[in-house]
């Protein structure tokens, strides 16, 4: 956190908690979204290659809106290391994409995983409706992209990361902390560049600029974020953290990552980025009906 960011954060703006609004959707407060991932790229982390060829690309958006999807997260980069991808090879890759899946839900919340303005334009002229700045305004006009477009945006925050690098022992004086005044600055830039207050969303960014240790206190802090109003994306499906907790490979850390996700919903926290969308949607209707906020599908038990 640099010091001008950090000393204009005792500015930063507190909001009180209300609808969130992206392309024609509205979503109430303490509503939690699954926001579902399809990769545009033949090496993710995560089953690489899974939605490289665009018709199955196609095929997975139409099974996860039926699985509860309510955003799509588009991506044409891997956060991890890895051969450059310019450029034009991002917009080759995410926005006909865009295209073909606004033509297919006219109403669906479609956001795109990009660090660049020029690439989150062209995605967003496509029919994006959100850009999720996964690396923390690397490109310091990604905001006015974003609100030139109408289009909603993600504040994040990596540490002193620079895009597709890895930490390298990350330390922090408190890392919820810096995590609140970097994110809550961008806020404040986002909002100075003019995008709409009620689209704005915050993430901590679990694993990105942080070890096991500190993305563990981010998960039981959480509820100090989601107390500054600003809705709060959690993202945190199948990640290292979880992994080195469990001591579990990436394809053996969906219990974690559902332990996560609810420890994430019962502390407030509004969109939650997932690959299992399925499980992710029981697990989120769980956690609401456990706190009241949702009356339990059927209830048969007791009453016949």
């Amino acid at each position: 956190m640099d010091v001008d960011a950090a000393a204009d954060s005792a500015c930063a703006p507190a909001r009180t908690p209300g609808p969130l609004r992206l392309g024609t959707r509205e979503f109430a407060p303490g509503q939690p979204l699954v926001m579902a991932i399809v990769n545009r790229t033949p090496d993710s982390f995560y089953r690489p290659g899974l939605t490289w060829d665009a018709d199955a690309a196609l095929d997975r958006v139409h099974a996860v809106v039926a699985e509860g999807a309510d955003i799509l997260d588009v991506g044409g980069v891997p956060a991890k290391p890895g051969p450059e991808v310019t450029v034009a090879e991002e917009i080759r890759r995410v926005v006909p994409f865009v295209e073909r899946v606004r033509a297919a839900y006219p109403d669906l919340v479609i956001s795109v995983d990009t660090w660049r303005a020029e690439p989150a334009r062209a995605m967003c002229a496509a029919g994006a409706n959100l850009v999720n700045d996964t690396w923390s305004a690397w490109d310091s006009g990604l905001a006015e992209a974003a609100a030139e477009s109408g289009a909603g945006l993600v504040c994040s925050h990596v540490g002193t990361l620079t895009p597709r690098t890895r930490p390298h022992r990350p330390a922090y004086e408190d890392v919820i902390a810096d995590v609140s005044a970097r994110v809550l600055w961008l806020a404040r830039r986002a909002l100075d560049a003019g995008v709409d207050p009620d689209a704005i969303v915050i993430d901590p960014t679990h694993d990105f600029g942080k070890n096991t240790w500190q993305s563990l206190e981010l998960s039981r802090r959480l509820g100090e974020l989601t107390a500054t109003g600003w809705p709060v994306l959690l993202s945190a499906s199948h990640k290292d953290f979880i992994g080195e907790t469990l001591d579990a490979p990436i394809d053996g850390r969906l219990a974690g990552t559902l332990a996560v996700t609810s420890v994430g919903a019962w502390l407030g926290a509004r969109i939650f980025r997932a690959h299992d969308v399925r499980a992710t949607r029981q697990a989120l209707d769980m956690v609401a009906s456990i706190k009241g906020d949702r009356p339990p599908a059927r209830t048969l038990r007791g009453l016949a």
